[in-house]
């Protein structure tokens, strides 16, 4: 994958480049967003009870924004490690208990890639207005307002968030760890590649896990509607490539997503974060904050940190113990 320009970064002999994505800028034409996301979706709505805070606790479950298993899912019976409750919205996120290997020792990453529903709490402030917000979570600093579809028309609720800058993906993991009380963060290249040593995909089956250019129609699709892996995890390669930072704190994305046409799990390179995925920003400064270019990057959160407010698996069996940073 060679986001940006034809002539940016080629994947150092793996990933074939995005041919099409790089001879085409299709962004310049994007309407102005007018009333986009005005009203607060349904799924995000209140019953008007008392606001739960981060730590409450008893109170039956909202419905999760869950990935479907899908028929044959090697995953179906994976449960989650721990599930957050997003204070404010009816929104759960499932984290999935990942195995030390190389480099990483063992963490916990979401089952799926950050859904739409979820960054829209944290950009358009969805949990103050429903009055479930803290002071620490209201400090935390936004993203500006899109000045074009960032869903780029392919989904929304149960779609991965795409188009948001390594800034605004950082702040969103500020934001998610006032709202939990538990640290948050991008997952590091290495912690990214022992996901992927445990997810065995190979190239050759890589189109039932993986949406790719293949069978995508130049589009996301909604967060695990594609076979779960052996971690239960969703879309780690495809659908949405998703930013890690590097060993020298620089960013880059891993994964691949549906623009590309071949994507090779034993062969995947991290892409190093480029000014090309802005090139067509007709601001001036360029946003710090959306990329006009990089409709095809979203993100995973991840965390070491299982034991504040936690919620016990379905199985009632603890989380694994962990390194705490």
């Amino acid at each position: 994958m060679c986001p940006g320009r034809a002539t940016a970064m080629p994947l150092r002999g793996s990933v074939p480049c995005m041919e099409q994505w790089s001879k085409k800028r299709h962004f310049r034409s994007f309407a102005v967003m007018g009333a986009v996301m005005s009203a607060v979706p349904a799924s995000m709505a209140t019953s008007g009870a008392v606001p739960q805070t981060p730590a409450a606790s008893g109170a039956a479950a909202p419905p999760a924004v869950a990935p479907s298993t899908g028929a044959g899912s090697t995953a179906a019976s994976v449960a989650p490690a721990f599930t957050d409750t997003i204070a404010g919205t009816a929104i759960r996120v499932d984290m999935m208990a990942v195995p030390a290997c190389d480099g990483a020792a063992p963490f916990f990453a979401a089952r799926t890639e950050v859904p739409w529903e979820l960054f829209d709490a944290f950009l358009y402030q969805l949990d103050q207005k429903a009055g479930a917000s803290t002071p620490a979570s209201d400090a935390v600093t936004r993203p500006t307002k899109p000045y074009v579809s960032v869903d780029r028309g392919y989904g929304h609720q149960g779609w991965p968030a795409i188009s948001m800058s390594s800034k605004g993906a950082v702040q969103f993991c500020e934001w998610l760890s006032k709202k939990t009380g538990r640290t948050y963060r991008l997952p590091t290249v290495a912690e990214w590649q022992c996901m992927a040593k445990q997810t065995p995909v190979s190239v050759d089956s890589i189109t039932e896990s993986a949406w790719t250019a293949a069978d995508a129609k130049n589009a996301s699709h909604k967060v695990g509607s594609k076979k779960l892996d052996a971690l239960g995890l969703a879309d780690l390669w495809g659908n949405a490539a998703e930013w890690c930072v590097a060993a020298d704190g620089s960013f880059c994305i891993l994964g691949g997503s549906f623009k590309d046409k071949k994507i090779d799990p034993a062969a995947m390179k991290p892409i190093p974060e480029t000014e090309d995925w802005n090139e067509s920003d007709p601001q001036f400064p360029k946003s710090v904050w959306w990329l006009v270019d990089g409709p095809y990057i979203g993100m995973r959160v991840v965390t070491n940190d299982a034991n504040t407010n936690m919620k016990p698996a379905p199985s009632g069996a603890a989380p694994a113990a962990t390194e705490k940073k």
